[in-house]
């Protein structure tokens, strides 16, 4: 008699995403994928080829219920729904910064509270959860967004310890800059802009370029390539407890263990913030 196929649930699938693309890589690995989004419209090309889609709303109680409520058994859970949020410290809105802690870090949380019961029945679960270079990583403008990251990754090292005694092993997926739609979804629903009454507003042009992440289209990692590299560290025995992977993520890597500050002047300048600079002091 065969074994059956390992199956893995994955947050966040819409087309043209990461999370669509480790579907398809875990798909090709031989396991039964459960891909999820919000709006399972967004999902047809997984559907097309045979993957199974869910709907899925990671903030909300009933539908996590209502999914958990269909599998009878899971190995691999897999959150990596989230969202970003650009925009200076002194000029964030703090009721939106919360909505997205809400979704980047909350969510996360009662998805694996709810998942457990699925996952300690599995000889060899695993819970991944999608965090970011931004983790580790002072980026001018993005700080409520990577600090949703790095509140996630310093949960999941302390989940990895905490599950470790049931045989659940925690995995951070610390990601790098992958080929995605997420830039060009940035610029077309969030556009964000400064508001009025700034003290960037001599810069405006600049920062908001940086906001909307402009010039960076196209970079990164091709997604199909970052996924199936992903879904290999994944399948090992003893799968690292952090993984990095993506464009950039070897030298943000490199970074955390050399002098604080050493890289400010670097991405002082990715983000334009030295050109702001020399402006505000005119």
């Amino acid at each position: 008699m065969s074994n059956p196929k390992r199956s893995v649930l994955i947050t966040g699938c819409s087309d043209g995403g990461m999370g669509a693309a480790l579907a398809v890589a875990f798909h090709k690995a031989g396991f039964h994928v459960y891909a999820t989004a919000r709006n399972p419209a967004k999902m047809t090309q997984l559907a097309s080829s045979g993957i199974e889609t869910l709907q899925l709303d990671i903030q909300s109680e009933q539908s996590i219920a209502d999914v958990v409520g269909k599998l009878s058994s899971l190995d691999v859970l897999v959150n990596n729904a989230g969202n970003q949020f650009l925009m200076p410290v002194v000029d964030a809105n703090i009721a939106e910064a919360k909505k997205l802690y809400d979704l980047n870090v909350w969510a996360h949380i009662a998805m694996i509270q709810a998942f457990l019961p699925l996952l300690l029945k599995s000889p060899n679960a695993l819970i991944v959860n999608q965090t970011s270079i931004g983790a580790s990583a002072s980026i001018p403008f993005q700080a409520i967004y990577n600090s949703s990251k790095a509140a996630l990754a310093l949960i999941s090292d302390s989940l990895r310890l905490e599950l470790q005694p049931f045989g659940i092993k925690v995995v951070d997926l610390r990601t790098g800059v992958v080929r995605t739609n997420l830039i060009k979804n940035l610029q077309e629903k969030a556009n964000p802009t400064l508001p009025k009454g700034s003290i960037y507003e001599p810069a405006r042009d600049i920062v908001e370029k940086a906001l909307r992440q402009e010039g960076f289209e196209g970079q990164g990692m091709p997604a199909e390539q970052w996924a199936e590299a992903v879904v290999r560290d994944l399948q090992k025995t003893n799968p690292p407890p952090v993984i990095w992977r993506g464009e950039s993520a070897f030298l943000t890597r490199i970074s955390t263990v050399l002098p604080f500050g050493m890289f400010d002047g670097f991405v002082k300048k990715i983000a334009g913030l030295d050109r702001v600079e020399q402006i505000i002091k005119k």
